[in-house]
């Protein structure tokens, strides 16, 4: 990883992703009189080399390329795996590529010409929920690493109190004491950093599918 990535992944920051300079340029300059930090590719290829899945905030980027399109790297990143925001800048001819853009998960598309307000609007309001899904998914990461901790008694454990089950009904279906099933059950609350039942239902139901 460069130093530039290194950086990108410590803050929050808009990548832009357009062929032309002057539109690069612009929007950059209007992104930093807002104190937006901001990153530019002159194509696709250019910010699917240096794309990380630690990249935090959103990406702006123009439908029509050389090379690959603004689509074409909307799929790529996609399969990627990317969960940052992606705002489509599009000129009037291309709205029916924009909407499909939208069909692949992109945030919102914005009309050529846009005005600075509308575009700092979006952005602003795309960098919010970039927020939100980075701490929604460090919530997942550590409930994974919490519940890869578990023994799997533990895990039978915790599976049985969330579906509901007294201690009583859980040691009868393990063939265990009910002591014993409270003890597991005080592990399971301490590595999970469950703080109550409604807090260990809330992260089996994140990972539900790993359960």
């Amino acid at each position: 990883m460069s130093a530039q990535d290194q950086s990108d992944s410590n803050q929050q920051m808009v990548y832009v992703v357009d062929d032309d300079l002057s539109a690069r340029e612009s929007l950059c300059w209007l992104l930093g009189t807002e104190g937006i930090a901001n990153r530019a590719f002159a194509s696709a290829e250019a910010c699917l080399e240096h794309w990380s899945s630690d990249w935090s905030g959103c990406i702006t980027v123009d439908v029509r390329m050389p090379g690959k399109s603004g689509l074409q790297l909307q799929e790529e990143l996609n399969s990627r795996h990317n969960l940052l925001p992606v705002i489509v800048l599009t000129g009037h001819a291309d709205v029916p590529i924009a909407i499909r853009a939208m069909k692949l998960g992109a945030y919102d598309f914005l009309e050529k010409p846009y005005s600075d307000r509308e575009l700092l609007a979006c952005v602003k309001t795309a960098l919010k929920l970039g927020r939100e899904i980075d701490h929604a998914e460090r919530e997942k990461n550590r409930a994974e690493i919490a519940i890869a901790n578990l023994t799997d008694r533990e895990r039978e454990v915790m599976c049985l109190v969330v579906e509901g089950n007294t201690n009583k009904v859980v040691a009868a279906q393990l063939g265990i004491s009910e002591k014993t099933v409270e003890v597991h059950r005080s592990r399971v609350m301490e590595k999970t950093e469950a703080s109550s039942l409604s807090g260990l239902v809330r992260i089996c139901l994140m990972l539900n599918e790993k359960l």
